[in-house]
């Protein structure tokens, strides 16, 4: 199952150029096999660790977190954006952009994270003195050709392809 998140721009973190999708039991609580599936399709610069427990985005590029151990409660969009529970795993593909948070984790959770095409993440701290040179980032981000789980036939494919660079709405 595969849920669609449409987020919105809050004036200080861009947010909802296209909407986060988080993948249900989508692939084996395994970090070696996450990694082989997310560069099968060509999300790459693997690394394995949590998720950072403040706000930030990144407007280089598009990140894929594949949870291989425990689950966590990630707030997605700052702080008046949404909760999203993760458990083992699950996968959830987060656009340049989308602030992301970790609410809380149980002791042993343990994320596999990636981007798209060769891509390398910078850090926003969702400072407004950030967001011009942000946004010009974002612009600039292509839209994957691949979804990092399912390949040509994923959701990314439909959801993201339907209105890239446009502001999503509910």
């Amino acid at each position: 199952m595969v849920e669609v998140h449409r987020l919105h721009d809050d004036g200080v973190i861009p947010n909802g150029l296209v909407p986060v999708l988080s993948y249900r039991s989508a692939l084996p609580a395994d970090p070696v096999q996450i990694e082989r599936r997310f560069g099968e399709f060509g999300w790459t610069g693997s690394w394995r660790n949590g998720v950072f427990p403040y706000h930030h985005y990144h407007s280089t590029t598009h990140e894929v977190l594949g949870v291989y151990s425990g689950s966590a409660t990630i707030r997605l969009g700052g702080e008046r954006g949404i909760d999203v529970e993760v458990h083992s795993g699950d996968v959830v593909v987060i656009p340049a952009g989308v602030a992301h948070k970790r609410i809380c984790a149980s002791a042993d959770f343990g994320v596999v994270g990636a981007y798209p095409d060769g891509r390398h993440a910078d850090m926003n701290y969702c400072r407004l003195e950030e967001r011009e040179h942000a946004l010009a980032n974002i612009r600039g981000v292509p839209v994957p050709k691949l979804d990092p789980v399912l390949g040509p036939d994923g959701p990314l494919v439909r959801h993201w392809g339907e209105n890239p660079g446009r502001v999503a709405s509910e």
